[in-house]
């Protein structure tokens, strides 16, 4: 028989084994660093047209970057890790060059008073090291522009957002690539806007639709019909009958603006803090341009 000493001390000693194996076999835990480069996005509506934009952000950190980090005359990935991509909900012109709805590729190659701006066929590809010209979707030249101040973290985004344009920049170190962006509202909206208003039944969208005509020069003389359309279903509806002003005004009616913009007038100084100073001040200021 095994002395009880002896016993007690294999069992410690099997008991030490079992958890030095179950401590062996634990994973090591899981852990998280800073992306050098971290990922970024953008969204932005351009009048029907979705835009989104997808990239990783390097940082300039003490680097030169065009024509050192990022050479004159090569493809770039326009980022940094996979290819940034781009996609477009609908048709779109960018500097007047035509590229179909889908999303792609976005390539530059960059120089010193011209940039190349390539959308490429997604790959789906890390960098740019398959590149392969045959894939491109569409090539535009692009005039790049000194900024005054350095920019550390590559940017790309829209801005001077219209019904049918848009700027999509690219911001980097001291420069800035402005590309214009257009897309097609009119041919799509005005004939769903024109079989709205024709319906016999069926609330209509006077004016949203009397502000789309005016604010791209369509029928005017339409816009004022659907204004009053709609001022007759809302006579309290200054913020309304100021717009209709403007159409008005517009259309070379110096009379009728001004005499839209007192009613207006009259019935926002019944209304009480920010919206009564608004439109008292928008209301007056238009007056005076009419007289």
């Amino acid at each position: 028989m095994i002395p009880r000493l002896l016993r007690t001390i294999l069992s410690i000693i099997s008991g030490s084994a079992l958890a030095a194996g179950l401590f062996a076999q634990a994973p090591a835990p899981k852990l998280a660093f800073p992306d050098a480069s971290p990922a970024g996005s953008v969204k932005q509506r351009v009048g029907l047209t979705d835009i989104e934009i997808s990239y990783n952000r390097p940082s300039m950190k003490g680097r030169a970057v065009f024509g050192h980090l990022v050479p004159y005359g090569s493809i770039w990935r326009t980022g940094a890790n996979t290819a940034t991509k781009i996609t477009f909900s609908t048709d779109v012109k960018l500097n007047g060059t035509a590229v179909p709805a889908g999303t792609y590729e976005l390539f530059t190659i960059p120089g010193e008073t011209e940039w190349t701006v390539i959308i490429h066929k997604n790959m789906s590809q890390w960098g740019s090291y398959a590149y392969d010209m045959k894939n491109d979707v569409a090539r535009i030249s692009a005039k790049p522009s000194a900024l005054g101040f350095p920019v550390e973290t590559l940017s790309i985004y829209l801005d001077n957002l219209r019904a049918e344009s848009a700027t999509l920049n690219i911001l980097w170190e001291k420069t800035i690539v402005p590309v214009a962006v257009t897309v097609d509202v009119k041919s799509t909206l005005v004939p769903q806007i024109e079989a709205a208003m024709a319906a016999p039944e069926g609330k209509k969208p006077y004016f949203p639709a009397a502000m789309f005509y005016y604010e791209n020069n369509l029928d005017l003389k339409k816009a004022v019909a659907w204004m009053d359309a709609g001022i007759a279903e809302k006579p309290d509806a200054y913020w309304m009958i100021y717009r209709k002003g403007l159409v008005l005004a517009k259309m070379g009616d110096k009379a009728g603006a001004i005499a839209a913009a007192e009613q207006s007038l009259a019935l926002a100084e019944k209304q009480t803090g920010e919206l009564r100073e608004e439109y008292v001040r928008l209301n007056k200021a238009l007056i005076d341009s009419q007289r």
